[in-house]
């Protein structure tokens, strides 16, 4: 048995459908009391990868560890884990009171403290005196919240989540969020939840695991993935980016610099640089890192001329795509919306973009 660091501690699982490789060497930890996304387009493999933490699928090999015991021989009514799904899976000939107790009754206690128990999840979820409500009677976010609830009252070590907003409208999904994150804190429970939505792991989550056809490829926390990413496919994946092609320059042993299509030469110390002189990179840099003007910035700073393209308007943000020397593709820039970037026209004259050199991210090519 290998010693595990996490609470949860996956080791080199590999999972097959017949000869589909669903899941392919994945290794990692997660905390206790962590609230951990499973983050990935459809058909990553990290819903088969919550499913053999439950014990609804089992590993092809390699090894998951619960508190320290190995699950492959734990069965899922067995496992101290519950799962809450999409679906909600509500009962709807049983009112909000028996829903939440539904599992109590395997466990055969005194009808009182069945009851003080399922009080108290009511309160949990901000529902007190619903007990009594059909299912047909709530709105989609108060289901979702008998559905934690229920999952919650048996006191499972984690609590698995399937994507389960995903069935909510937008307005209603954020404040889920924000309840579903304090309720976490709360209860102080490990968290394992599964979406595809960026911004949803972005918000919710102490640490992300990305993922992309049955691999994991980086696990950090939501700063780290976003202004650290390891490669292009998560700086893709994790909010927008534009990428550079580049050349690594070394001038010395303190200093460095980038040569790029369209940026210029970006100066770098030399610790950035971990390719020798000559080597080929991509240089990523987010729109928001980028300053907008209609001015020349003043001499010293890093600034290319462009022309604007198209801009979207929406609402605290403006979104524009700028056309530069040297690069074929318009650079996308994100500004907040002041005044001066209210109303601009495409191709109504020069400007310029200017950044700090210390936001770039420096990745291997393709």
């Amino acid at each position: 048995m290998t010693a595990q660091s996490g609470f949860i501690s996956i080791q080199n699982v590999v999972k097959f459908f017949g000869r589909f490789q669903a899941i392919t060497d994945v290794s990692m930890e997660i905390g206790k009391g962590e609230f951990f996304s499973l983050l990935g387009a459809s058909g990553c493999g990290k819903t088969t990868l919550l499913r053999m933490l439950a014990g609804f699928e089992g590993t092809t090999t390699g090894e998951i560890y619960i508190d320290g015991q190995p699950m492959s021989a734990v069965p899922p009514h067995e496992r101290p884990v519950n799962m809450v799904f999409q679906s909600y899976a509500i009962f709807p000939h049983l009112n909000v009171r028996d829903n939440i107790g539904y599992g109590l009754r395997k466990l055969k206690l005194p009808k009182d403290q069945r009851q003080a128990m399922i009080e108290e999840m009511l309160a949990l979820i901000k529902l007190p005196g619903y007990g009594d409500r059909k299912a047909n009677e709530l709105s989609g976010g108060q289901r979702q919240r008998i559905a934690l609830a229920r999952a919650l009252i048996l006191k499972p070590k984690v609590l698995l989540l399937d994507e389960p907003l995903g069935a909510l409208d937008k307005q209603l999904r954020e404040q889920m969020q924000l309840e579903l994150r304090a309720l976490q804190r709360k209860i102080g429970i490990t968290f394992v939840f599964v979406t595809h939505d960026q911004e949803e792991a972005l918000t919710l989550s102490d640490r992300i695991a990305v993922m992309s056809a049955g691999k994991v490829l980086q696990v950090d926390t939501p700063a780290g993935l976003y202004e650290r990413p390891k490669s292009r496919e998560v700086a893709s994946f994790i909010g927008n980016m534009n990428f550079f092609n580049g050349t690594v320059r070394r001038n010395g042993a303190a200093t460095g610099a980038i040569e790029t299509e369209g940026l210029g030469t970006i100066p770098v110390p030399v610790d950035m640089l971990t390719k020798p002189d000559g080597a080929a990179v991509q240089v990523a840099l987010r729109p928001e890192k980028f300053v907008m003007s209609d001015n020349q910035p003043t001499q010293g700073q890093l600034a290319i001329p462009g022309t604007l393209n198209t801009s979207a308007y929406l609402g605290e943000r403006s979104h524009h795509y700028i056309k530069i020397a040297g690069k074929d593709d318009p650079v996308a820039v994100s500004t907040p919306n002041a005044a001066s970037s209210i109303g601009r026209q495409a191709g109504n004259g020069q400007i310029w973009l200017s950044f700090n050199p210390a936001s770039i991210v420096i990745l291997d090519p393709d």
